[in-house]
């Protein structure tokens, strides 16, 4: 471990090798039913189904809802908390947050609480972090909202914190913004957590993503953008002496929504305030050939962990029909680059 860069846990080339992987993002609020006992239920009948289907799930940190065009009121889960119940409810899959506010829980805290939670999901925590942004839900809660390179600087120091305790017993940092002295994450995590970072600014976020990351989340960018961004990445990994197939990419979608027809996908996404108030670029509508179609250009841009939320919720059908139909066609294709 040098002073400022940590190598990845990974193994080289581990990224675009990866098999390609789908996860589902788990509603944490509901912009047309706001008790939250009015739609936890369908959360449990899609996690219900889809066992087997998709390999992960995934859940915002936020503590109100992370939209701006969304009221602050609604019922909204905190995320650590339904990381732990959800894991504990749905053994079968990978869970993972996309991605924790780094401001929200001190480094230290943070490392020992996943360092944790590993040992209780026998190995199936994917930690992601960013360096926050919501500047409204800092204010409503008291943390204090210091400049984006501030920020990024304490994302910077956070990653180095969390795998330092990760891997030496005890651990010391002394930071610009945090410190540790001789602090314990005991038991330490075997295998370490992939450490997955959700940034990308391109002349300091992504250089964090070069030098700490195992995994690089980009999510609600067109197939064109994720790739340029990707190149950036490759010469920020230049820069520091590391394969960028070494990091594994992930991306999020805005909203899927799938019909035998373009145009029934797309009235179905109409009706989803996440579709019409997100961003369509970053979205999957249309029949199962044209999503397969567009799939292949975040596959070819390096993405080997799609996450996915579906137009039609609460109705299971369409992330059924996404893992019938699209999952196996793109994961065949994604091996076959990979090969």
């Amino acid at each position: 471990m040098a002073d400022g860069v940590i190598t990845s846990t990974m193994a080289p080339g581990s990224g675009r090798a990866a098999p390609l992987k789908f996860g589902w993002r788990v509603p944490m609020w509901d912009p047309d039913r706001a008790p939250a006992p009015a739609w936890l239920p369908d959360v449990r009948a899609n996690l219900d189904a889809l066992r087997g289907s998709y390999d992960s799930i995934w859940l915002s940190d936020h503590l109100v809802p992370g939209a701006g065009w969304m009221p602050p009121e609604p019922d909204t889960l905190e995320c650590w908390t339904a990381v732990a119940h959800f894991a504990t409810a749905y053994p079968e899959y990978e869970v993972g947050q996309i991605v924790l506010g780094n401001s929200y829980r001190h480094p230290s805290l943070l490392a020992k609480m996943a360092s944790t939670l590993q040992l209780l999901t026998g190995g199936r925590l994917i930690l992601g972090i960013g360096a926050g942004w919501m500047e409204s839900e800092y204010r409503m809660y008291g943390y204090p909202f210091s400049s984006a390179p501030e920020r990024l600087e304490q994302l910077d120091e956070a990653v180095q914190i969390i795998r330092r305790m990760w891997t030496t017993s005890p651990a010391s940092f002394a930071g610009k913004h945090f410190s540790i002295d001789e602090a314990f994450a005991n038991p330490l995590p075997s295998p370490a957590p992939p450490l997955l970072i959700g940034s990308h600014g391109e002349k300091i976020g992504l250089g964090i993503v070069a030098r700490h990351a195992d995994w690089w989340d980009y999510s609600g960018a067109a197939p064109e953008e994720f790739a340029r961004k990707a190149g950036v990445l490759a010469r920020h990994c230049e820069a520091v002496g590391r394969d960028p197939d070494s990091i594994l990419y992930t991306w999020q979608c805005q909203t899927v929504s799938i019909a035998d027809s373009e145009a029934e996908a797309r009235a179905v996404a109409e009706t989803s305030a996440l579709y019409k108030n997100g961003k369509p670029e970053s979205s999957l509508v249309g029949t199962p050939e044209q999503i397969v179609e567009r799939l292949a250009l975040y596959v070819d841009a390096g993405v080997r962990h799609a996450i996915v939320r579906f137009a039609d919720f609460p109705s299971t059908e369409g992330a059924q029909r996404f893992a019938r139909e699209v999952a196996p066609k793109v994961r065949a294709l994604a091996g076959g680059l990979s090969a």
